[in-house]
């Protein structure tokens, strides 16, 4: 009998005795408890499961690739508890955060109802609905289409003081940990131009936001975000699940992963 599993998650050879993969820390549990292959018999005539093509790169400081996670599952759930794909010391994501999964020989990912969500790189101009929330450098900011809300004039007809209100109802919000509002921006014109300097919507002391970062194109009821070549990339909050290509770039709490996906 060998005295070695291969891991099912990474494909490396862990030693019986060991509970979790030396490589990836995929429990090991089951792996060392399977029976083992009976020698000597003819094995059954079928095609073997196809092994995954993608795998997931964690991206270190400056942009260097660290750990890899081969996708050799039917699915690979992502979180800070539950799965294969664990990150114990982010608090910020969810116990079970996201699931990587095929579906038609194509990679996805999903939401699990986490908290925090997925943000995914934008490759073109991507829309924004009343709600949708995006990442330029450490700015997480939402878009709001919809009226401000509110009533103008009280119940005995004496109207409230303040601010007057704008022509054009739609606004970017800034949002703080914890979800409270910090900037509140009412744009003049349909485009709004964001970034460290020389913008419409500046953010001096943030050092991951390019000098023209991105800028959001408001039309009607609809709005897109475009990214504007900046150095680190524009991410939208994906809604449920959302197709995978080679090279994507993708946020789970503060974890980067590029995708890389074997074409061959």
């Amino acid at each position: 009998m060998s005295d070695t599993v291969v891991c099912p998650n990474c494909e490396a050879e862990v030693p019986v005795a060991h509970r979790f993969c030396g490589r990836c820390g995929h429990p090991m549990r089951e792996a060392a408890e399977a029976p083992a292959e009976p020698t000597g018999r003819t094995a059954m005539f079928g095609n073997s499961p196809p092994m995954g093509k993608a795998k997931l790169i964690l991206i270190r400081g400056e942009g260097m690739d660290g750990v890899s996670y081969h996708l050799n599952a039917a699915e690979h759930i992502c979180g800070r508890r539950a799965g294969a794909i664990l990150f114990p010391e982010d608090n910020y994501l969810s116990p079970r955060h996201a699931n990587f999964f095929y579906d038609g020989g194509r990679l996805y990912v999903r939401d699990e109802g986490s908290l925090n969500g997925i943000f995914l790189r934008i490759r073109e101009p991507a829309e924004l609905r009343d709600g949708d929330v995006f990442l330029a450098g450490e700015e997480l900011l939402r878009c709001e289409l919809g009226e401000p809300g509110g009533t103008t004039v009280s119940a005995d007809h004496t109207h409230f003081f303040g601010s007057p209100r704008p022509p054009r109802p739609f606004r970017l919000r800034q949002l703080f940990e914890g979800g409270r509002s910090g900037l509140c921006f009412f744009p003049r014109d349909e485009t709004v131009l964001i970034g460290r300097e020389h913008c419409h919507v500046n953010f001096p002391d943030d050092r991951f936001i390019s000098g023209r970062h991105c800028q959001v194109e408001f039309a009607g009821n609809v709005a897109r975000v475009s990214d504007l070549q900046s150095r680190n990339g524009t991410y939208v909050r994906i809604r449920g699940q959302r197709e995978l290509r080679n090279g994507d770039y993708l946020f789970v709490g503060k974890q980067l992963l590029r995708v890389e996906i074997n074409m061959a």
